[in-house]
């Protein structure tokens, strides 16, 4: 409004456009909730009218829905549905109505629903009443004259005006007037729009879902990678190693046929590189996605990753069961990385695995005899890691004074996976 272009605009016109819409709207609104509370009220008796009542607590969603689009009339930043972000744990028309019924939204938009039915449409009607319709009928007031009134009009039925320059200075007062009444409706419909979105579609609410959004989406993006990673390990493992065993064999085979001589030297060079690209297929594929923790879980995987790690370690581990795979896989990679630390940097002669899932949460620690002195954000590979414990709200910590020991703790909340999960 501030802009000195704002009547040159379309922002006047879409003020009286919003303004308009929410009088007539609220007036269906009023129609709609008078109608069902005395019969759901009336009918309730015979429980007849209980189907009612619950349409009745419903009715904010779709007049919700109505000022949400309203709102873009005048106000360019979007207004969030909020139950969009909390949608049903299960499909059906009765998992759908426990949901709504539960969501504070949807009484905050049943509440916004009796407040725009009984107070705010009359208020809109007010201002275009006051703020548009007078100063219009000032304006045609010599067309008024000229055509129905025949030689005389009444300005807002209170003044009555006979002659032609009467008539036409109350036009100019009436177009000064709607100048001035322009930025009233501008003023009014902001506010109007304010409190709309203040009811039903507030600012902290809208971010707090993009948030939630935020933080499935990065939910969905660890599951991805997870699914990924395990699709990569099974290609390798059934096709690329597979192919590599073949090939080993059959270089062993001829090995054995070819007579001494130079021949037999190149199929012992070829069969032993065979071997070891078998071998470092195979630990890239460990890598990726342990075979061992998808089939056996993350228990039988800390043991096999403990019995390769390059300093002895105790494991201590004790789980209920199958976790899900997302914490199974994020818990197995924190371990590893603490192991391989504990190998390279602490100078540890012993280290220690131990944990266990208790009060819904699972709980590992590494610990190890180093030096101490460790820090995550040194590169040592713990800082990805503490990202994808954190989009499992988990939490990630690590204590190593100098002089040791070091200590590596992660929580997961997490319940263990009924024999009939699939627990993805």
């Amino acid at each position: 409004m501030s802009r000195p272009d704002f009547l040159l605009s379309a922002w006047p016109w879409r003020s009286v456009g919003y303004l308009l819409t929410g009088a007539v709207a609220g007036l269906f609104a009023l129609v709609a909730v008078v109608v069902l509370a005395a019969l759901g009220g009336a009918l309730a008796i015979v429980l007849v009218g209980l189907p009612l009542l619950v349409v009745l607590a419903l009715v904010g969603i779709p007049v919700a829905w109505g000022e949400r689009r309203r709102l873009r009339l005048v106000d360019l930043d979007p207004a969030l549905d909020l139950h969009q972000h909390q949608p049903p744990a299960a499909r059906g028309l009765w998992a759908w109505l426990t949901a709504r019924l539960r969501e504070q939204v949807t009484w905050r938009e049943l509440g916004y629903t009796v407040l725009f039915a009984g107070l705010l449409w009359p208020v809109d009607a007010l201002v275009i009443t006051v703020a548009l319709l007078f100063p219009l009928s000032m304006v045609v007031t010599p067309l008024w004259m000229a055509t129905i009134g025949e030689g005389e009009a009444k300005v807002l039925k209170q003044w009555t005006v006979t002659t032609w320059p009467t008539a036409f200075g109350v036009a100019v007062l009436g177009l000064l007037l709607m100048t001035l009444c322009a930025y009233l409706l501008g003023l009014a419909a902001g506010a109007r729009a304010e409190l709309t979105r203040l009811l039903i579609a507030p600012r902290d609410a809208e971010l707090d879902a993009k948030v939630v959004e935020l933080t499935r989406s990065r939910v969905r993006l660890v599951d991805a990678f997870e699914a990924e990673r395990r699709r990569i390990e099974r290609d390798l493992h059934d096709g690329a190693q597979q192919r590599l065993v073949a090939l080993t064999m059959t270089l062993g085979l001829a090995r054995l046929d070819a007579p001494p001589g130079p021949l037999a030297d190149q199929l012992a060079k070829a069969h032993e590189e065979a071997g070891k690209a078998l071998a470092e297929l195979r630990e890239l594929i460990h890598g990726i996605h342990p075979k061992v923790l998808a089939d056996y879980g993350l228990e039988a995987a800390v043991l096999d990753a403990a019995d390769r790690s390059a300093v002895p370690v105790d494991v201590d581990l004790e789980l209920p069961g199958r976790l899900p795979q997302a914490v199974e896989a994020a818990a197995y990679f924190v371990v590893c990385e603490a192991l391989a630390n504990v190998g390279r940097h602490s100078g540890a002669a012993r280290a220690e695995v131990s944990g266990g899932h208790g009060g819904g949460r699972l709980v590992l620690e590494v610990r190890d005899d180093g030096c101490g002195g460790a820090d995550a954000a040194a590169g040592t590979g713990l800082t990805g890691l503490a990202d994808r414990v954190s989009v499992l709200d988990g939490r990630l910590s690590l204590s190593s004074p100098p002089g040791g020991p070091t200590l590596l703790r992660v929580e997961f909340p997490c319940d263990p996976c009924r024999p009939t999960d699939r627990c993805a």
